[in-house]
């Protein structure tokens, strides 16, 4: 059985070597999911994995004609996706070390004790803005944002439903804003 499948492989294989779409189709739809899954465990996001599937198809179908038949084309399309989720990696991983450079270099040219001063303003402030709202929802509030909780876990936590944590999370973060604006010369 595995024979036949690996012959029906190469047939498609040999047929999108030679242009034929259906045949690229064919291998698309077989193959998809597995290089969608191999995708999102290697960058941990459904849209990049997304982008790596269709990015990993295209290449096959542009160098279609120097595909090798009698190579596992499984094997081929693992590789290719691998390689390009790599250089993703390695390119966000690029861009955000050079944003910490342009960060660091900005930072030293930066009055720190202005910046100290300021920080510490802004702290004595969002500790304001959060002791005026109600107890229930400052707790609901410091649960989610101090925490790290999520809406369910508080939910479970305090025995109310995840609509109510939702609902004063938004009322919290309303009055919040509100409090902030009140005090926005601070800020």
């Amino acid at each position: 059985m595995l024979e036949a499948a690996n012959h029906s492989e190469k047939l498609l294989v040999s047929e999108l070597k030679n242009g034929n779409e259906k045949a690229f189709r064919q291998l698309f739809d077989l193959y998809y999911q597995d290089i969608y899954g191999y995708s999102i465990s290697l960058l941990k996001s459904k849209e990049s994995a997304e982008e790596n599937v269709q990015d990993v198809f295209m290449k096959v179908w542009l160098n279609r004609e120097s595909l090798n038949v009698e190579q596992s084309f499984k094997a081929y399309i693992f590789t290719i996706a691998r390689n390009q989720a790599f250089n993703v990696l390695n390119k966000a991983a690029n861009e955000v070390l050079l944003k910490e450079a342009v960060f660091y270099e900005s930072q030293k040219s930066h009055d720190y004790g202005d910046y100290a001063i300021r920080e510490a303003d802004c702290k004595k402030l969002r500790k304001q803005a959060i002791k005026q709202l109600p107890p229930k929802r400052r707790q609901i509030f410091k649960m989610s944002r101090k925490k790290g909780m999520s809406y369910e876990e508080i939910s479970q936590e305090l025995g109310i439903s995840i609509n109510t944590v939702r609902n004063q999370m938004s009322k919290a973060l309303e009055s919040m804003r509100g409090f902030f604006q009140l005090h926005d010369e601070i800020i």
